[in-house]
């Protein structure tokens, strides 16, 4: 699950420079995801994402978009594998809206690296699957400790010298660090049983042996 400059092309950056007002300007992308929005009302609807950056996001709305969904509302989205996102409501259109993403500096960034990671997943899967043949772990027990604090159980279902894949309830965001034993790594995919994890650094063969041997 590695990633060499050799095996994948640079992944395309989902941020770009300030403008010449140095307001920060951000690149909008098209990303398939789908999930739900709370309007002030409390209720919840379903709906797609048109278009995302790390600064707003537009939506479609499945159904007739909320009367009370007006500009300047707070709204709260809950999209895929992006997780939560809280903002205002910029303007609305025939089919859904547009809203601004209120968020700290390390939230945006967090979510850049998501947007990038969506953007480039196929490419990046594939040349994972292709770097380091995988070895079968057979209900193998494992914790995975959270760079937050705690841990979440797991088994460990394949594991390679670059990666591992893992069996979870819970699926912390793409892009957040965890560790498996003494190895650090990132959360870099979403699966049905689970999630997919890069180490940090690429281990040799007497290391992965060391660890999962």
């Amino acid at each position: 699950m590695s990633l060499s400059s050799q095996s994948v092309r640079t992944p395309k950056p989902a941020i770009i420079d300030e403008d010449e007002n140095e307001q920060r300007v951000h690149r909008r992308f098209v990303v398939e995801q789908s999930g739900r929005f709370m309007c002030p009302a409390k209720d919840e609807y379903a709906c797609s994402v048109k278009d995302i950056s790390v600064g707003g996001l537009a939506v479609t709305v499945d159904g007739p978009v909320p009367p009370s969904l007006q500009p300047g509302e707070r709204v709260v989205a809950y999209i895929g594998q992006l997780g939560g996102l809280e903002g205002t409501v910029l303007r609305t259109f025939d089919d859904g809206f547009a809203m601004k993403i209120n968020a700290t500096q390390h939230k945006r960034e967090k979510l850049a690296a998501q947007i990038t990671w969506l953007l480039n997943e196929k490419d990046l899967a594939g040349a994972a699957a292709r770097q380091h043949e995988r070895l079968k772990i057979v209900n193998r027990d494992a914790n995975l400790t959270l760079a937050a604090g705690g841990f979440i159980p797991c088994l460990i279902l394949d594991v390679s010298l670059s990666g591992a894949s893992l069996a979870c309830k819970a699926r912390p965001d793409l892009g957040d660090e965890v560790w498996l034993s003494r190895l650090r790594a990132r959360v870099v995919r979403h699966h049905a049983e689970g999630i997919g994890i890069q180490f940090m650094e690429v281990l040799d063969t007497p290391d992965l042996q060391a660890h999962f041997g």
